[in-house]
């Protein structure tokens, strides 16, 4: 395989990457909170993952990629004070929050698949592991590293030899009144001390709480992501991804609690993306106003358009957004579709020099992922002297990674099978039963299987429909 370098937030060096089993890659993503559409800003995160994990398959890496989907227990505060994510969106559209929850899942998931975005091999709602989460709370309790108090169970932060593992933060950031969002709750031991599970809380409207072995209440936001990793990568995980703005406080407690629980070092690898800002700074749904995938669209942008214009950029500079900038690459990326779709098919493979094209492929993503540099691979082989064969070859290869479609409009039809016809239908009928119980997890799952024959479905009022990939 060749040689990966990665840039690893927990040591702030870039290292080779080397995963804890040879030829695997277990890899967790934190998923979106499905209070409200994704807006372009946090897309950006997942397109960049999305191109970490094809590039691992590309390399030869077997991977199991886990995503979570918050739908429950994420407030809007890192200090487990503000409003309630979910709860804020069922009162916003007058809808119970599984409603919410399922309608917001959804369109998270249309606007991956408009941008390439690969379904992760695991889709698990927080809402499906309550039992879990409950069990690791009493793991953390009876280790010694957490405690009741005021009807709630906090995470000992002082129990730790060193909290700040991920981030630059100190206490001193988290005093009542050095930021606005830092609220004082009384409970706590220490300033830095978090959640695992509220049954007081000042939200007495909370629609979703359980059974516990402190009372009814429902679980802190940071758990369910140690949880659902542990519960389907096991102990030791590769690498961890999410936007610059998890790394305090959400993935540093994750770490406290996982390594506290486990008892040994949990994840090697930590890949962080930075903002999408505009002109007024960070793009955020607090904002009011943001730009989805299907507003874009509405725009006459192609949302291949916006994956072209984030792999012009390094994943770990912040990418300033404008229309102007956004014209400038829709220019480009029609321009690059129509060169390679005239392409021709005559002509031998050059070995020598696709090979030669694809080590340079691979020098600019083992680099820290510099995706602007593997775009410049790709424009040097569509200029160069290699016959239409050997380019068609490379650009179909590249783009098992860049995903930017540039072959998809050209591309032979492919016939479709009684029996692949028989199974998209029985297994769309599946889902939407999974559907119809509630059951979303399952028919993720079901949606990922289709995809993984190559069968793309749609929800349209008329019911499900199904077609083969491009």
């Amino acid at each position: 395989m060749a040689g990966f370098n990665l840039y690893n937030t927990l040591t702030k060096k870039t290292e080779e990457f080397k995963p804890n089993e040879n030829g695997k890659v277990r890899m967790y993503t934190c998923g979106p909170t499905v209070y409200h559409f994704a807006h372009i800003g946090n897309l950006r995160s997942y397109i960049m993952e999305d191109v970490l994990e094809k590039y691992l398959r590309y390399m030869g890496y077997d991977v199991k990629r886990v995503m979570n989907i918050t739908d429950v227990g994420h407030l809007t505060s890192d200090a487990d004070s503000g409003e309630d994510k979910m709860l804020k969106g069922a009162k916003r559209e007058h809808k119970t929050v599984m409603e919410i929850a399922e309608f917001y899942r959804k369109a998270f998931f249309d606007d991956c698949a408009r941008l390439n975005i690969k379904t992760p091999d695991v889709i698990e709602p927080a809402t499906n592991c309550i039992p879990g989460f409950i069990h690791m709370i009493e793991g953390l309790l009876s280790k010694g590293y957490a405690y009741e108090a005021g009807g709630n169970v906090y995470f000992d932060t002082s129990k730790l030899k060193e909290y700040y593992v991920l981030s630059s933060q100190n206490e001193e950031y988290l005093k009542t009144g050095v930021r606005d969002d830092v609220e004082e709750d009384l409970n706590k031991r220490n300033k830095t001390d978090f959640v695992l599970w509220f049954t007081k809380s000042k939200f007495d409207e909370q629609e979703l709480k359980w059974e516990s072995p402190w009372g009814t209440g429902y679980p802190g936001w940071h758990i369910e992501c140690s949880y659902i990793s542990i519960k389907h990568l096991g102990e030791y995980l590769d690498i961890h991804c999410g936007g610059v703005d998890n790394i305090f406080p959400h993935h540093t407690n994750e770490i406290a609690q996982s390594e506290a629980y486990l008892g040994h070092k949990w994840c090697n690898y930590w890949f962080h993306v930075q903002h999408l800002n505009d002109q007024t700074g960070k793009m955020s749904k607090s904002k009011g106003v943001f730009l989805t995938i299907p507003v874009l669209e509405e725009k006459g942008y192609n949302p291949l358009v916006y994956r072209m214009f984030c792999l012009q950029s390094h994943y770990r500079k912040p990418l300033l957004f404008s229309f102007d900038v956004l014209d400038n690459v829709k220019t480009t990326y029609e321009k690059l579709v129509n060169k390679v779709t005239a392409l021709g098919t005559d002509g031998e493979l050059e070995k020598n020099d696709i090979e030669e094209y694809k080590k340079h492929f691979n020098e600019a993503l083992g680099n820290d992922l510099n995706t602007s540099q593997a775009l410049t691979v790709l424009y040097d082989v569509l200029k160069s002297g290699l016959n239409d064969a050997s380019k068609r070859f490379i650009v179909e290869d590249f783009d098992k990674v860049l995903s930017l479609g540039l072959l998809g409009g050209n591309a032979p039809a492919k016939e479709i099978s009684k029996d692949l016809a028989g199974l998209a239908e029985k297994l769309i009928a599946e889902r939407n039963e999974a559907r119809k119980n509630k059951d979303f997890a399952k028919a993720d799952a079901i949606r990922a299987e289709l995809a993984s024959k190559g069968i793309e479905i749609k929800d349209t009022r008329e019911g499900t429909v199904w077609s083969l990939a491009r």
